[in-house]
């Protein structure tokens, strides 16, 4: 078989990106793979050499797109050596237009694909919902989005796209090898922590985003290859000397029993103001989603209202890194960091509102260090006898601020711990991490890409798997053989055609075949009844029924909240097609979850 010419495969990319990806591998690595995807599988040494390839991978493209964007704001902007965002002052007002022409380029973006009938997949509603599996033109159309949001000057991070063709890559080795389910999931979690990691020059930090933020579990199966992929992808972030996103150093090398409790303090701040942005977020998205005419037009608008705001404050461009640093050397008085943090949180909630796509993990980093360093100044203006040093202050607050915001307070800890080489004050990360962590799951209860999910009608909370349950419907494992009855019936001719002991229930229908209810033969042989009753008095569940695509969520909750032993399945025009009884409902919901925990150690 002769390999597939170049104009084959680019054609067959737009019917199916990931089939045209595994044909233009060699041929003779294809059929290796093929004659050995048996053994691949089954051996954890192959696996994790499959999640140090794709380690590799991931950081290669980190630093692609890293080099990308940053060519952009080149562009756009002049910027050379320096951040976006370290700028001080906007010298030539016309490069601000580089807002809303990025915006621009979303709407022309979005046009092209207007045809999609589907949001693209992230990585944790992939690992979630679809056990790893991301088609890999959704991969591409998300890092697209971001770099040119990030390039143009936006307000949001990197990361989305770091994180998004990391576990895309990942994702498409595990589809290759046909991977288990636990498998896959791993991979695109190594794939996706491997990505960050390689950003901040961080492996630990990646390994655990990809344990807490995409995998959702800690698993003694998974940490050799996470690990693996994370070195992987640092080592080639330091193999082509590239400068990571180094965050800050500590100054103050003890931390006492009161810096401990202030920095608890400063770890309830900083999720309360984390809250506060992505309430906000939530909230303009809304409204501005509610402006029918401008739809098509919202990132160029947003690019608009971005203007003034980038004028004012350059620091609230981009991400914030430069600015990061820019204010950790030159400390400005409180005041003037009140004020950068308002536009910063208003540049953001306008940036995400508007369409501009990107993630709020590395701007979260700048607020939060900015949260720090206005709490330990105030505490210095307070003269209460006990101050903090700055820097250490935004260093908790960044990762208070973050965890808050994104979630895995292990992943700040490490971050911080590989940054400043500091155990000291890694104790005190943690300990305002977990503080804001436990606050915000009380009076918030998500994280910003979990929430944003909520928000689009998704029943995710957390990256864990639940796609065995989504897909264990009501139309799987409904039975078929009911016993019907028409709901005019007199009870008399139902005990004809019914005999005692035949049957415990039947399923009414009424004229036009549809769902009436289910009376069960207790009550319609009750010898206290008239024999001319019609059985649609006796009907119960008249208003409760299943349909074929409920899940066990919402089967289970709707057993409870009828308190019925069996319901009925009803199609899309009221006919009954099935019966589901809670005892099986609840059986095949245990041996799913008992399949499901054997698979997290590795148990086939």
């Amino acid at each position: 078989m002769t390999p597939r010419p170049w104009t084959a495969i680019a054609r067959l990319a737009r019917r199916d990106p990931a089939r045209a990806l595994r044909q233009s591998v060699p041929r003779p690595l294809r059929i290796f793979i093929q004659r050995h995807r048996h053994r691949l599988r089954q051996s954890e040494s192959a696996f994790i050499v499959l999640a140090l390839l794709a380690g590799l991978a991931a950081g290669a493209l980190t630093n692609i797109q890293g080099f990308i964007a940053h060519a952009f704001q080149r562009l756009f902007y002049g910027v050379s050596l320096n951040r976006l965002s370290a700028l001080g002052e906007i010298h030539h007002p016309w490069r601000l237009l580089a807002l809303p022409l990025g915006g621009l380029l979303l709407v022309a973006l979005a046009r092209v694909l207007q045809r999609r009938r589907r949001a693209p997949i992230d990585v944790v509603e992939a690992n979630a919902l679809h056990a790893g599996r991301i088609p890999f033109i959704d991969n591409l159309i998300i890092c697209t989005q971001t770099i040119i949001s990030n390039g143009a000057g936006a307000s949001v991070g990197l990361e989305a796209a770091y994180a998004q063709m990391g576990g895309g890559v990942a994702s498409v080795l595990g589809q290759a090898l046909k991977l288990r389910r636990a498998d896959m999931r791993t991979l695109v979690g190594a794939g996706a922590g491997a990505a960050v990691g390689a950003a901040f020059g961080a492996p630990l930090a990646g390994a655990f985003y990809a344990f807490e933020i995409v995998i959702g579990t800690y698993t003694p199966a998974a940490v050799a290859p996470v690990i693996a992929a994370a070195l992987g992808a640092a080592f080639v972030t330091r193999a082509l000397g590239v400068e990571p996103y180094l965050i800050a150093t500590s100054v103050d090398p003890s931390v006492s029993t009161i810096d401990y409790a202030l920095y608890m303090l400063l770890g309830l701040v900083s999720a309360v103001v984390g809250i506060v942005v992505m309430r906000l977020v939530t909230s303009c998205e809304a409204q501005v989603q509610k402006l029918k005419r401008i739809a098509r037009w919202r990132p160029l608008i947003g690019g608009l209202l971005l203007m003034p705001i980038a004028f004012v404050s350059p620091q609230s461009l981009s991400a914030g890194h430069g600015a990061m640093h820019l204010n950790l050397a030159l400390l400005p008085p409180v005041s003037f960091l009140l004020v950068v943090l308002a536009l910063k949180i208003a540049a953001s909630v306008i940036s995400l509102s508007f369409g501009f796509r990107g993630g709020l993990f590395f701007a979260s980093l700048f607020l939060g260090s900015l949260v720090g360093l206005i709490f330990a100044g105030t505490l210095d203006m307070l003269a209460l006898g006990h101050t903090l040093a700055p820097n250490d202050a935004a260093l908790v607050g960044m990762a208070a601020m973050a965890v808050a915001i994104v979630g895995g307070p292990m992943t700040l800890a490490m971050l911080v711990l590989e940054t400043t080489h500091d155990f000291a004050l890694m104790g005190a990360v943690l300990a305002a991490s977990l503080v804001a962590s436990a606050f915000t799951r009380e009076f918030f209860g998500y994280s910003f890409s979990t929430w944003r999910l909520h928000v689009r009608g998704s029943i995710i909370r957390s990256p864990r798997d639940i796609s065995w349950m989504v897909g264990l419907t009501a139309g799987r494992i409904m039975r078929k053989d009911w016993v019907s009855a028409p709901a005019a019936l007199s009870v008399n001719e139902f005990r004809a055609r019914v005999p005692l002991g035949s049957a415990s229930k039947a399923i009414l229908a009424d004229d036009d075949q549809r769902y009436a209810g289910i009376v069960t033969t207790e009550a319609a042989y009750n010898p206290d009844l008239d024999p001319e009753t019609p059985l649609a008095e006796l009907a119960r569940l008249t208003g409760k029924h299943l349909s074929p695509a409920s899940d066990m969520r919402a089967m289970l909750r709707l057993f409870d909240d009828a308190g019925a032993d069996e319901l009925a399945v009803v199609d899309g025009i009221g006919r009954v097609v099935g019966v589901v009884s809670e005892r099986h409902a609840r059986r095949r919901y245990f041996e799913e979850m008992e399949a499901s925990q054997r698979s997290l150690f590795g148990e086939t």
